[in-house]
Parts: C-alpha cells; structure tokens; sequence
C-alpha cells in the first residue's frame, strides 16, 4: 500500500498514456472502418457493395457517385432504398464524410452491420477520379 501511496504520480502517468492509445479505437468505433475509394470499389464489385449517399436531394443532384442510392440522412430509419439483406456491405457516403459517419452508425444500430464509411467522403471519390454523374 505504500508503494502506491508513495508512487501515485506513476500510476496516474500509466492510466492517462494507457487511456490515449486506446482512445483511437474506441473513437473509431463510433464511426466504424473507414474504407478509401479504391477499397469501397472492391466491396461494391466483389461482395455486392451498395453505396448510400446521404446527402441531400439538392446536393446530390449537384454530383455523386455513379451507382449510388440517394437516402438523405434525416430519412434513413426504415428508408425504402435500404437492402432487404442486413448482410451486404453498405459504403455510406455524403460531400465530406461527416455525415456519412453518424450514418452509418445508425445503419449498424438497425442491423447492417457491415455499414461503413467513405474515407474522404465524394471528394475523395471525385479525386480518386471514379465515376461521377450529375
């Protein structure tokens, strides 16, 4: 009991830097795995992906990924766009990943567990140079 008393300092130091490297994780966890452009390709050609744009119907007109279903976020419980089949990777996606990030966690909370987010959201879709359709 001593040692503790007389070593709090180190106990303290050990639980804060222990707390730091885990923070990423348990941040990240929130938000699920981001997936980079080139990767959420694969998921959507190999695995039978489906993209979800969550951007609004104006933004979405402005540009988005060829392919991808228009779900605005504020509809997305229940959304009739939705798979039938929880199991399919959905890539959540809107302008800038914000969006896309809380998403997709309430796409895991209603049971599609391998909803993920677009690193980088359209830009990076638009820079990656995929296709794109107005």
């Amino acid at each position: 009991m001593n040692f503790l008393i007389q070593n709090w300092f180190l106990i303290v130091a050990a639980l804060v830097s222990g707390g730091m490297l885990l923070w990423p994780l348990l941040a990240s966890g929130s938000q699920g795995k981001a997936v980079s452009p080139a990767e959420a390709v694969q998921l959507i050609n190999r695995e039978k992906g489906v993209l979800i744009d969550v951007s609004e119907p104006e933004e979405y007109a402005k540009g988005h990924a060829v392919g991808a279903r228009n779900i605005p976020f504020g509809q997305i419980e229940g959304h009739k766009q939705l798979p039938s089949n929880k199991a399919l990777p959905l890539v959540v996606v809107c302008p800038t990943g914000a969006r896309a990030g809380r998403a997709a966690g309430i796409l895991r909370k209603l049971g599609y567990e391998k909803a993920q987010v677009l690193a980088g959201g359209f830009k990076a879709w638009r820079e990656a140079s995929l296709p794109i359709e107005k």
